[in-house]
């Protein structure tokens, strides 16, 4: 158990922590999070030991093994694979420990060969080998120097040597931002079975509501902890916060500027693939509203105005650098009016490339890439300050783009994205990265594109930002084309996916769970070639192949009830939400109130049933694929 007793923390003049005080228990999975500069990654320093407290308690147990990332990975020239091996200190040490027994000989070699053993030296190299290839690594390249890595994959390797340590505490600070989706759902199911308590720092909201057995929050100077995942806390903080709250008005006004994102999703329910998605967003925005009362952020993209229904129109594209060797060959896609896609893919496999081609930033290699007519696009760039004057302040950026504009106006523009006061007269240069990516955001939402083109455009945002920009784009009536890890928003803003496979870009037939499972499928498959050419530690049986067979057909036999609840549950909504429409059309009719009064009542006592209806549905469909997603994920662990 660590404890902390009030707890204060400075760095420099700036309080951080003041009179913090609580527990964290063996074996709990806790999500840090708080606004940039809170004191996040003090807190870590001081768990490590690389800052002292100014006043206060701090207690770790004796003896305590403490695991974390390593920020700088030197050129070495030992392999991937070796130096992930290295990363377990207790192996490392037992080894050492060999050298000098054999050089003395005697009864020590014997203990010391079993005390490897018990490490799980034999076992080791395809553990490391198991992880690096969940975290993106080619078989190929595990045996490459480390030295031959780009900085983005050495902090991958870091990860990886944190992972494979023997730990008792295991501090993990934003470990998603180097990660794209495919990885980051391997890191999400390595981390719920790893035996360790796990701090981790981020803004990941899907990530959290996933690993987070409680939610520890920075808020005006103290710690306070909230039991369960990401949506528990929101849940809780809400709560809290309207019990504190002597008035209702600031939240009905802020449920009003939520009204627009909820009443997205309302009409779309019935859309089975997206039904999940939509009504948990919808839920989850509604605590949302409460909590971004707080927030300094009120940014808005405005509508572009009407636009052609054929945005884009890609024949065989050829997409790269080298005509020899594309990155991406042969795409055949059409973008239109409305369309909210989803880019998914793994690191390194083209998604930038795409963006950049799509948006003239590359010329084709190859066919054509036919915007229509009108079309204004607007791009965030993955390295935003690619888009900034980093020796102009923040409204000279600004007025760059539109330079009759009033001063007054672009810095009330500013302001919305909390770009006020002496901040808008900060030279970029001195900008934090979180306070660049918001000016680059801004930059792209000043010039009303009708195409939004973002490239991981939550990358140094904090949380309140990262819902700030949820629902201005949920809210965006033109075309986007969205490239993130950050799941939440993929689930919130994107109803169509197209994925990046074999050096092409195809539309998926599903939904961000089925993208999940599969990539789930492809690491156990993965797995079990270890397994069968005998490098990995088998824990139980292998079940025969047909056996294997029998006991999944069995499994997918069981979810079938489930599964037609949701259908008849769906057919259920999309009559009711048929007859809402048909009843609203009715009352905005103005004809309607010339006549009898009774006809009026009549409408409004049914609107008034059905609205009913529609919760208790929306509500019964939750409850039942709550039900179907434990019993896969119950049959997952167990498989």
């Amino acid at each position: 158990m660590i404890s902390f007793a009030d707890l204060c923390l400075r760095r420099g003049s700036k309080e951080l922590l003041s009179g913090a005080s609580g527990f964290i228990y063996s074996g709990e999975r806790i999500g840090i999070i708080g606004r940039n500069g809170c004191g996040k990654s003090s807190l870590f320093a001081a768990l490590q030991g690389e800052l002292s407290p100014d006043s206060g308690q701090l207690n770790l147990p004796r003896d305590l093994r403490i695991s974390s990332v390593a920020q700088q990975t030197p050129a070495l020239t030992c392999s991937a694979v070796d130096y992930v091996m290295s990363g377990d200190k207790t192996v490392a040490r037992l080894l050492e420990q060999k050298e000098r027994a054999y050089a003395q000989g005697g009864a020590q070699i014997a203990l010391v060969e079993e005390r490897l053993t018990e490490a799980g030296l034999w076992t080791l190299r395809p553990r490391c080998e198991e992880l690096l290839h969940g975290l993106g690594f080619a078989q190929e390249e595990l045996t490459k120097p480390v030295a031959q890595f780009s900085g983005g994959w050495r902090m991958r390797l870091n990860l990886a040597q944190a992972l494979i340590c023997p730990a008792d505490l295991l501090l993990l600070d934003e470990p998603t931002n180097h990660l794209d989706l495919d990885t980051i759902s391997f890191l999400q199911d390595y981390l719920k079975h790893c035996q360790a308590t796990v701090l981790c720092i981020s803004h990941d909201r899907f990530f959290l509501d996933s690993i987070a057995t409680h939610i520890l929050h920075f808020e005006g100077g103290k710690l306070i902890k909230y039991p369960g995942n990401y949506s528990a806390y929101e849940r809780q903080r809400a709560e809290r916060i309207k019990n504190e709250r002597a008035q209702r008005s600031k939240e009905e006004a802020a449920l009003s500027r939520m009204q627009a994102f909820v009443d997205r999703f309302r009409y779309k329910a019935s859309k089975a693939r997206q039904a999940q998605s939509m009504l948990k967003a919808m839920d989850r925005l509604k605590l949302t509203a409460v909590t971004q009362e707080e927030s300094p952020y009120s940014i808005v993209f405005q509508d572009p105005g009407r636009t052609v229904d054929v945005l884009a129109d890609l024949g065989d594209l050829d997409a790269g650098y080298e005509t020899a060797h594309p990155v991406l060959h042969d795409i055949k896609l059409s973008l239109y009016a409305g369309d909210r896609v989803g880019l998914l893919g793994s690191n390194g496999k083209g998604k930038s490339t795409f963006i950049k081609t799509l948006c003239g930033v590359l010329s084709p290699l190859k066919g054509k890439v036919a915007l229509g007519k009108d079309v204004k696009i607007g791009y965030f760039a993955q390295h935003e300050q690619d888009a900034l004057r980093e020796d102009l302040t923040a409204l000279d950026n600004l007025k760059l783009l539109d330079p009759k504009a009033r001063e007054k106006d672009l810095r009330a523009f500013l302001g919305s994205f909390n770009f006020s006061g002496d901040l808008a007269l900060q030279k970029v240069s001195s900008l934090s990265g979180g306070e660049q990516a918001r000016l680059a955001l801004a930059q792209v939402a000043y010039t009303k594109p009708n195409l939004l083109l973002l490239d991981e455009p939550t990358n140094h945002l904090d949380l309140d930002m990262r819902e700030a920009l949820e629902v201005a784009l949920a809210s965006y009536p033109g075309a986007l084309i969205l490239v993130s890890h950050d799941r939440y928003l993929l689930d919130a803003i994107c109803d169509k996916l197209w994925v990046i496979e074999e050096g092409t870009i195809r539309e998926f037939a599903g939904d961000l769970n089925d993208y999940n499972e599969r990539l789930k499928e492809q690491q156990r498959a993965y797995a079990a070639s270890l397994r069968s050419q005998g490098r990995a530690d088998t824990e139980r049986p292998a079940l025969g192949a047909k056996e294997q067979r029998r006991q999944e057909a069995a499994f997918r036999e069981s979810l079938k009830p489930l599964k037609q609840k949701l259908k008849t549950c769906e057919g259920e909504l999309e009559k009711v939400q048929k007859r809402l429409t048909e009843i609203d059309a009715q009352l905005s009719d103005t004809k309607l109130y010339a006549g009898d009064s009774g006809n009026i009542e009549k409408l409004l006592k049914e609107r008034s049933e059905l609205s009913t209806q529609q919760e208790e549905l929306e509500a019964q469909w939750l409850t039942v694929q709550d039900e179907l997603e434990k019993k896969e994920s119950e049959h997952e662990q167990n498989s």
